[in-house]
């Protein structure tokens, strides 16, 4: 229960940093790129959109935590379906369409 507040804490800490727009440095791949590459993306944008998530991954553990407390087992794993579920979404999401390129 306590590692489920905790990933729960982070979370929503991540989400809260991500929805000012700020901690593009700490997505995965993003912060690999090089300059000129990260230059074409909207780092407000993306780092918004990883703010939601976040939050959404976050909620997907309230499920978990739920699991624990009320001691119902199917509550544990539709929270983690549901956080596959997230996390495949957000990488479709990113991925295609170029929805966080920035128009030249």
């Amino acid at each position: 229960m306590e590692s489920t507040l905790i990933v729960m804490a982070g979370l929503v800490l991540l989400g809260i940093l991500f929805s000012f727009g700020k901690g593009s440095f700490l997505i995965a791949g993003f912060n690999t790129m090089p300059k000129e590459e990260r230059d074409k993306f909207d780092k407000t944008a993306l780092t918004k959109f990883m703010g939601k998530m976040m939050f959404a991954l976050a909620f997907s553990q309230v499920f978990m935590l739920l699991s624990d407390i009320l001691e119902i087992g199917w509550l544990f794993y539709f929270g983690l379906a549901l956080f596959f579920i997230i996390i495949f979404f957000i990488l479709y999401y990113v991925n295609t369409g170029n929805r966080f390129k920035k128009i030249q």
